[in-house]
């Protein structure tokens, strides 16, 4: 497997110049910066994956379903790095996550168990994910209302439209576990 295209690493042109290379014969890539000494790993997607990628901090992980995974108890395991580049490995059971109150990881596994459409970019998630760390929890349902309510401002209605869909997604998700649980 290659990498091909311009790699731009960090937020300024000072970081432009990027090298990728790919570690053990696993799907690891290294992605070491030139200005920085911080080194950024990046899990190349498999088949088995229901998601693979990271965010700005530096955050780096990719999802796939548990070996004990069933219907009633869908259960997944993240493994990646930290924004600290500490190595990690969790097991998220889909049916308690809250996205009132929840991880990017946890999100990104729900994500890709609903098999949300992501409009033909990267994430169904708002934009304000990019600078979450590993523990950090967020009201996801209020980010989406936050992230309509300012696509109505600039009067992006087709972007307003696409976070309004895709916060339904999860307040059905929610609605659904909710009676699941309680009734």
């Amino acid at each position: 497997m290659n990498i091909s295209g311009n790699w731009t690493m960090g937020r300024t042109n000072s970081f432009a110049a990027a090298k990728a290379e790919k570690t053990n014969g696993t799907n690891e890539y290294v992605s070491k910066t030139v200005s920085t000494p911080k080194m950024h790993i990046i899990y190349m997607k498999t088949d088995d994956m229901l998601y693979s990628g990271g965010n700005g901090t530096g955050l780096s992980y990719y999802i796939k379903y548990a070996p004990d995974s069933t219907e009633e108890d869908p259960t997944v395991i993240a493994k990646g790095v930290d924004e600290n580049g500490n190595a990690f490995e969790q097991t998220i059971h889909i049916n308690k996550i809250n996205p009132n109150c929840a991880t990017l990881v946890e999100m990104r596994a729900l994500e890709a168990y609903l098999d949300v459409d992501k409009n033909g970019g990267l994430s169904s998630l708002p934009p304000d994910t990019g600078e979450m760390g590993l523990h950090d929890r967020r009201n996801f349902m209020n980010m989406f209302r936050k992230q309509i309510r300012d696509m109505k401002i600039l009067k992006e209605r087709q972007l307003a439209s696409y976070y309004q869909y895709s916060m339904q997604m999860y307040a059905e998700f929610i609605d659904k576990n909710f009676w699941h649980k309680n009734f």
